[in-house]
């Protein structure tokens, strides 16, 4: 059994993904950072033993029928751990692209400030009071009839849907339509209804024209489809759909993003006319709380919110209410129901409730804000946040928790954060230490490593070459180690020169861009050279960036990499995205044995019939149904994850299937295709920005945002350009290690050393400090950023910037 006067997490015989036997002790009630390069097990020892094993045992204590409601994770390949307390996983993860989803929902002060507005809210005279269910644009009694809770409507016109009159129906000329059978049967529909559709579209009556696009009527008629050569087709009852109709059911219901993104296209986008972008019904709008009504309260950021909540009347810069003011909880009606229907104005006793609520509220602000978030506004969609954002605002909801005990494991909680806004992060975990609890932290920020209680520095390397503890101890005692690679970056012996910038080889205008808190804002972006676009979060920096076109003059070619995933099922993968697996395959089919049996490259993949296993279809695993537990997964019984059948893998090249090939590191198969150019330059391309580590058959779906982002720089590198490119990276610091960032700023200079522009968006201040050009955003986020407030080389910007940027960036360019 544990002792409870252990104040240690013992880790045994740790063997998850490259982990070699690890054993371990991590102090409890501590600020532990778990440090290491990209792929070295920081995060298979953080989050794939310590919490899953959490997770394991606390599922152990859950009823069967209740744990098939639960996501599982998988049980962790370690020996035994002791000492180990419940534990709440924050990972970064981005969220489902709902539109319904915001950072009122993910946070819940969306439901706080729909009481204080049910409850404390100032009525229409004469109006009945509104259960706060009445406030939500997500639910039957709130939303706008007209919009249902979306805020605008979509319409679309006979220009968009017919972009070339001058063509037949025929001919295709509704060009919203569906494409094969379906296109084809609303067009023999129509023709069996009596339109001409072989006559120009200009030509039709105005009245056909109309019925035809914008009818809700779904007549039915017997179609006698044209005979087509080699087949009989019979007639057939069909239906038509007007291509309005069409097109607004495909973008409300359907589940390919593909269809939805192309429905898009014939559709316009509108404030709705009734609740003009509320969201919400009439009644529901009329009420007001400190003069705004809850949809103009939502659409404020956080911070300006709380100083209206401050002045409000009963709020802690208003006057109080009554002499019970801010009395606790005691003063807030309970339940949902509705309170004094028929009264208008003030409730009765709202001084007291709204003091209550008020109080409530700006609690739950101010942990946000003090995360660095008080930008946001809580009508914005969770989709349009970063992760780094979005896990933010999951440990701001933690920290009103009131957890005591509990291990937090938190994934990168510095990511996409400015250097500022990182000190307030450190303020928040060493509160959530100070109330009793264990905060476990995977890190790259130097300044979250300096701070820790402990240090947990995996390595050397990545991969292969990793997987080992090579420290636990306090942080000075890191510097005894001499093969950890944190080490020489967080005791560095001399600070490096950054070097002089180079000359912009000329310059471009860019804007003016309108979006998001950018208005009309024009800059100068200087081509041949590498641009740092720096500033706190939310200043604009990605809206400034993702306005980049390819139509710049001087630029031949745009080339975005961004950190979307790869793909989104494991049958996307490393080789896959990168065309290597063609390659591959090919030669797979140059051999002997190939040739011999007729087979060409086709028969080496594992996404069609013929080569690959059928038991899993060529995924390597199939699903296992347990009684009372959620579907879990385990290696393919017939092939054992190899995902082919015994035949192709009898195939071999210089010794391998094509499944150990796929099993090879990017390093190892360097070396195993060193006499083959097209892969040669493939795998160089990969182990430049670092990910000799990865295997050529790694899932899409186990790759992080920064390796992701790798993955597509390295796919670019690989292509000969001669013209003049302009590189755009968002943030491809992200999850990297000091030495991996180096890794990258190498690649990212050798584009500039051939005559292309590279531009990135970034917080980390020694990549802005070697930058030749910095433009920072700011000063702050939200309403109070979107300007350009300085421009120039590094050094100049860090004198003149009025932003936060400039002392931190000083601080990266060696300034005392």
């Amino acid at each position: 059994m544990d002792s409870p006067h252990d104040r240690f997490v013992r880790v045994r015989g740790a063997r998850e993904h490259n982990l070699r036997g690890v054993d371990v002790d991590i102090p409890r009630d501590a600020l532990v950072v778990f440090t290491g390069i990209s792929g070295s097990g920081k995060s298979s020892l953080a989050f794939g033993t310590v919490y899953a094993e959490a997770q394991r045992r606390y599922f152990e204590s859950v009823a069967p029928y209740a744990r098939r409601l639960i996501h599982q994770v998988g049980a962790p390949a370690v020996g035994g751990i002791s000492g180990l307390p419940p534990a709440v996983s924050l990972e970064q993860r981005r969220s489902a692209p709902s539109s319904r989803s915001s950072v009122g929902t993910v946070t819940t002060l969306s439901n706080s400030l729909r009481m204080l507005y049910s409850r404390a809210g100032d009525y229409p005279e004469g109006a009945p009071r509104l259960d706060s269910d009445a406030f939500s644009p997500n639910t039957a009694a709130g939303a706008c009839r007209r919009c249902h809770g979306l805020g605008r409507v979509h319409g679309t016109s006979e220009e968009l849907l017919v972009p070339d009159p001058s063509l037949s129906i025929r001919e295709g000329a509704i060009a919203a339509w569906p494409g094969a059978w379906q296109g084809k049967n609303l067009r023999d529909v129509l023709d069996a209804l009596g339109y001409d559709v072989d006559r120009p579209w200009r030509e039709l009556p105005a009245k056909d024209r109309e019925w035809i696009l914008f009818t809700d009527e779904r007549p039915v008629v017997t179609v006698h489809p044209v005979r087509e050569a080699g087949r009989i087709q019979r007639p057939y009852e069909g239906t038509y759909t007007g291509a309005r109709r069409h097109v607004l059911h495909t973008f409300a219901d359907s589940r390919s993003t593909a269809l939805r993104a192309r429905a898009e296209r014939f559709l316009t986008s509108e404030p709705c006319p009734v609740c003009g972008g509320g969201r919400l019904r009439p009644e529901a709008l009329a009420v007001t709380f400190a003069g705004r009504t809850i949809a103009e309260a939502a659409a404020m950021p956080l911070t300006e919110l709380a100083a209206l909540l401050r002045a409000a009347p009963g709020g802690p810069e208003g006057t109080p209410a009554g002499p019970d003011a801010g009395a606790g909880g005691a003063g807030v009606p309970r339940g949902g129901g509705t309170a004094s229907r028929g009264r208008g104005g003030p409730a009765a006793g709202s001084g007291t409730t709204a003091a209550v609520l008020t109080a409530d509220l700006l609690a739950r602000i101010t942990t946000v804000t003090e995360l660095g978030l008080g930008y946001l506004s809580l009508d914005r969609p969770t989709p349009t946040l970063s992760s780094g954002e979005l896990q933010r605002l999951r440990l701001a909801t933690q920290l009103r928790s009131g957890l005591f005990g509990v291990v937090y494991v938190l994934d990168e909680p510095s990511a996409g954060l400015h250097p500022a806004d990182t000190e307030a992060l450190l303020v928040v975990l060493e509160r959530l230490k100070a109330g009793g609890n264990s905060v476990f932290v995977v890190e790259h920020q130097l300044e979250v490593v300096r701070r820790a209680d402990w240090l947990v520095d995996v390595g050397p390397l990545a991969g292969e070459h990793g997987g080992r503890v090579l420290y636990s101890g306090p942080p000075d005692g890191l510097a005894g180690v001499p093969g950890s690679q944190t080490r020489r970056f967080l005791f560095p012996r001399e600070a490096v020169p950054a070097g002089a910038p180079r000359e912009p080889s000329g310059t471009v205008r860019l804007g003016p861009v309108t979006r998001h808190n950018l208005r009309g804002l024009t800059t100068r972006l200087p081509l041949g050279v590498l641009t740092a676009v720096t500033g706190v979060s939310g200043s604009g920096k990605s809206t400034l960036v993702g306005a980049v076109d390819a139509g710049l003059p001087g630029v031949e070619g745009l080339v975005t990499v961004d950190q979307k995933p790869i793909g989104r099922t494991p049958r996307s993968n490393l080789a896959t995205y990168t065309g290597l697996f063609d390659v591959v395959r090919r030669l797979f089919a140059a051999t002997d044995d190939a040739r011999a049996r007729g087979w060409k490259a086709g028969r080496f993949s594992f996404n069609t019939k013929g080569g690959r296993c059928e038991t899993c279809q060529g995924e390597g695993f199939v699903s296992v149904e347990l009684l009372f537990l959620p579907t879990t997964y385990a290696p393919c019984p017939d092939c054992g994850g190899a995902r082919y059948n015994p035949a192709t893998l009898e195939v071999r090249l210089r010794g391998l299937t094509i499944a150990d090939v796929l099993g090879l590191t990017v390093e190892s198969a360097a070396e195993f295709f060193a006499g083959d150019r097209a892969a040669s330059r493939s795998l160089a391309a990969l182990l430049d920005v670092g990910l000799g580590y990865l295997r050529l058959g790694q899932p899409a779906t186990e790759l992080s945002g920064g390796e992701a982002q790798r993955i597509k720089l390295a796919s670019e590198l690989q292509r000969e350009r001669g013209s003049h490119t302009l590189y755009v990276l968002d943030e491809p610091t992200t999850g990297l290690h000091p030495a991996d960032v180096e890794v990258l700023m190498r690649q990212l200079r050798g584009l500039v050393d051939a005559g292309h522009t590279v531009v990135v968006v970034e917080h980390d201040m020694d990549v802005a400090a070697r930058a030749d050009w910095v433009i920072d955003m700011g000063p702050g986020g939200g309403d109070e950023g979107g300007r350009v407030v300085a421009a120039g080389p590094p050094a100049e910007v860090a004198r003149t910037t009025p932003g936060p940027t400039g002392p931190y960036l000083a601080r990266a360019l060696g300034a005392p």
